[in-house]
């Protein structure tokens, strides 16, 4: 899982991740919901609490975006079959990824944001307003659909401020 996830990312080393977590979220709404509870547990874990809000927020925007435009709507599903979507947590020292692997082949669309009053479309906005970085990738090998990720600086223990 690792491997594409560097393609768009800056360099990171893929062995220097101290902790991954990943989870199956079911092709449902409430898999939202599943998602902020799965991040919130990591997170804790992780002792990352204080960037919980940012994080949450991202996550529960790409989880959306996955359910909502990247499922087929017709598509049956069996109980056999694999949930469609993946939420995958990667933690460096100093950096956060969020990572969501769903079926669909097509590219994220940011809509244009001027109406700040409509009710949906400005998902991949909040992402890039959230994060600090974000972008995907189509799957490669054996694995089919794309990684939609974010991107999040982490501060060094130890320190207590903004970095230069």
């Amino acid at each position: 899982m690792l491997e594409p996830l560097r393609q768009g990312l800056p360099p990171l080393d893929p062995a220097a991740v101290s902790n991954a977590a990943s989870c199956a979220l079911p092709a449902r709404y409430e898999a939202v919901r599943e998602a902020r509870n799965f991040t919130r547990r990591t997170m804790d874990q992780w002792e990352l609490g204080d960037r919980f809000d940012d994080v949450c927020l991202v996550v529960s925007e790409l989880v959306t975006n996955a359910l909502r435009h990247a499922l087929p709507s017709s598509a049956p599903r069996s109980p056999e079959q694999p949930p469609p979507v993946r939420l995958h947590l990667m933690r460096w020292t100093e950096r956060l990824v969020c990572a969501v692997r769903d079926p669909s082949h097509d590219s994220p669309v940011a809509r244009d944001t001027d109406d700040f009053s409509a009710e949906s479309g400005r998902g991949l906005f909040l992402v890039e307003s959230f994060s600090d970085g974000w972008g995907w990738h189509p799957m490669a090998g054996t694995l089919s659909g794309k990684v939609v990720w974010a991107l999040f600086r982490l501060q060094p223990a130890g320190c207590s401020g903004p970095s230069d």
